[in-house]
């Protein structure tokens, strides 16, 4: 049986560093996360496999970066999941954190 995106609910649960969608009340991704004042770091994406091909990633990446876009945070995406999400919505690219200087030899 296939669940439509929208039924998907992402929450922030700060204490835990990590968004948590949820279908049915049932713990069906995460989007863990490192947040300074100014930036987030999201680390890893993972989704149940019970609810793989869903869009629950994508429902994820698209709250989180929303609410970072809300709240004027840099994105720093060293997931892999969310750098090529964000890479396929070229709409959310300005929220990737550009380091201002290079070290260079």
């Amino acid at each position: 049986m296939s669940t439509p995106a929208d039924s998907v609910t992402v929450t922030d649960v700060p204490d835990a560093h990590r968004y948590e969608a949820r279908i049915d009340g049932e713990l069906a991704g995460v989007a863990a996360y490192m947040r300074t004042p100014d930036m987030i770091v999201f680390v890893h994406t993972e989704v149940e496999a019970a609810y793989e091909g869903r869009g629950v990633g994508s429902t994820l990446a698209r709250t989180a970066l929303d609410e970072a876009r809300e709240l004027g945070l840099r994105v720093v995406a060293i997931c892999p999941f969310i750098d090529s999400w964000i890479t396929r919505h070229p709409e959310y690219e300005s929220l990737r954190f550009e380091p201002a200087s290079r070290v260079a030899d």
